[in-house]
């Protein structure tokens, strides 16, 4: 029990380390997510991270919170789900609460404007960084199907302006006709 509640307090204190430092959106989350679940605990792997990364994704609500989720089911079940659901949550709440009870000096205030200029920046560079580590993933499977779908989707996306909700369902959809197209070979 002693080892299982070290667990439950290293699951709280990291999944409040996280949410508290990861700015900018869902996707940050999976940088820290690694270094911390997959580097230095080894509670799951890499394909492991980046499969529960897609799923958190592709649910309803805040990817940083449903990663948080499976990350903690994943180390701990479901007591592990609930406490990182809660130490994800209580930094943005507190946050908030904050920004929205003094907005007014906060929206006027051209060093915090400052401020957020340089995280976009940073925010920017990290999101660059899971990019190549999810394409050298999925590359490194050798699967012609994934390898095309990555520069598709983004020319989809960013040159033709299709939906993303759009390409993600033909994504899946070419994967699960790829799996029967399998299976129905080797019968």
């Amino acid at each position: 029990m002693k080892q299982g509640m070290k667990m439950y307090v290293w699951l709280f204190a990291v999944n409040l380390f996280i949410s508290a430092f990861t700015f900018g959106g869902g996707y940050i989350v999976v940088p820290m997510v690694r270094r911390f679940f997959v580097a230095k605990k080894h509670c799951f792997t890499e394909e492991d991270l980046v499969n529960m990364a897609a799923i958190a994704q592709s649910t309803p609500g805040a990817i940083a919170i449903n990663l948080s989720a499976l990350a903690g089911y994943k180390t701990a079940g479901i007591a592990g789900a609930s406490i990182s659901c809660i130490a994800a949550v209580i930094p943005p709440l507190v946050i908030l609460t904050a920004v929205s009870a003094f907005y007014k000096i906060f929206i006027s205030n051209t060093i915090i404007a400052a401020v957020l200029k340089g995280m976009e920046a940073g925010v920017a560079a990290i999101m660059v960084d899971l990019i190549t580590d999810m394409c050298s993933l999925i590359l490194k499977k050798k699967s012609w199907l994934l390898s095309a779908m990555i520069p598709l989707s983004f020319t989809a996306n960013f040159i033709l302006g299709i939906n993303v909700a759009f390409i993600l369902l033909f994504c899946c959809l070419l994967c699960i006709l790829q799996v029967l197209y399998k299976r129905r070979k080797t019968k």
